[in-house]
């Protein structure tokens, strides 16, 4: 192996940068050449390919985002995408990958090695943490203290003018996001996928005699909740108490872009410098995480069906802490 190629793929998450400049030196480090793949899969098909070297990656570690960009691509779904995007990795000598993405980009790294054999690495990289095979994804960490910030905000304006605030945050269809931030933000209640009693929670939060005198409320909400989002949810709620004065924020997209924390850029470095320790010891089709603060490898397979889910014990921290 004397060349590995690295993309970012999927939605953008904070560290992405910090990963890749991992990647890019321990591998010149050890001695290889790095190239870098623009826009995911689709630059793979295109020939978006670059050369990296340390100064390519120097000033980015604190940048949010991925300076190699990315893209969904349909065409890389086809046989006929995928043999473009192999013909022109071989033509740049490419002989291994690292993939930073989500649950998508796993899939299309997995096809991708069984048809061509190329060895490739898949490392964590989206806001939502809901991929297995890892305690943290890169990006999660940032992307809740974005949603705090947010939270402590609305909070000022919802004790001012004496109101109950729905925040609907992201996530995709986990509830990590929603689950922490609640309980950081201390918001009386937290509608997730995993907890299938979190309406009923949240009414009886608001019915129940002898409940605590409060001016106003915070209710956060997974955006993959089955009762809904943040606008249906308002609606709900103000059919069953009338009296309530309720108002509605989507933090949307603002939760994946920022500097990324400390905590982020280390887990970030470290999972990009142990991808290429990886390849150099002959592994491939595998993920690289962090369980229990130390390096685990997931097959592509178990990491892409694998079910992870919140703690039960944080759900009901959260409702404990919400009377």
């Amino acid at each position: 192996m004397k060349t590995i190629g690295v993309y970012t793929s999927g939605g953008d998450a904070p560290g992405m940068n910090a990963c890749v400049r991992a990647v890019v030196r321990t591998a010149i480090y050890n001695g290889l050449n790095v190239k870098g793949i623009m826009r995911g899969y689709e630059g793979m098909i295109s020939g978006e390919i670059i050369d990296l070297d340390r100064q390519s990656v120097a000033n980015l570690i604190q940048r949010g985002g991925t300076f190699l960009k990315t893209a969904r691509s349909t065409e890389f779904m086809t046989p006929e995408g995928r043999k473009k995007a192999y013909d022109n990795v071989i033509a740049n000598g490419i002989d291994a990958l690292v993939c930073i993405g989500g649950n998508g980009s796993y899939t299309g790294a997995k096809i991708f090695t069984e048809e061509y054999g190329i060895p490739c690495i898949g490392l964590p990289g989206t806001i939502d943490n809901d991929l297995y095979g890892t305690d943290y994804t890169i990006g999660y960490d940032t992307a809740i203290n974005t949603a705090l910030d947010a939270i402590d905000k609305i909070r000022d304006t919802a004790h001012s003018h004496e109101r109950v605030f729905i925040v609907e945050v992201m996530g995709r269809d986990s509830g990590f996001i929603a689950l922490d931030v609640a309980i950081a933000g201390g918001a009386e209640g937290a509608l997730i996928p995993e907890d299938i009693e979190d309406w009923d929670k949240v009414i009886k939060h608001f019915s129940r005699e002898g409940r605590r005198q409060k001016s106003f409320s915070i209710i956060v909400v997974a955006e993959g909740d089955e009762q809904g989002g943040a606008l249906i949810l308002e609606k709900k709620l103000a059919a069953i108490y009338p009296d309530l004065k309720i108002r509605s924020t989507i933090l949307g997209h603002v939760q994946r872009g920022g500097s990324p924390s400390a905590r982020d850029r280390i887990l970030a470095s470290r999972l990009g410098s142990e991808a290429v320790k990886a390849l150099i010891d002959g592994q491939k089709s595998i993920t690289v995480g962090i369980v229990n603060d130390q390096v685990s490898y997931t097959e592509f397979d178990l990491a892409i069906h694998g079910k992870k889910s919140v703690s039960k014990d944080l759900i009901q921290l959260a409702e404990i802490l919400a009377t």
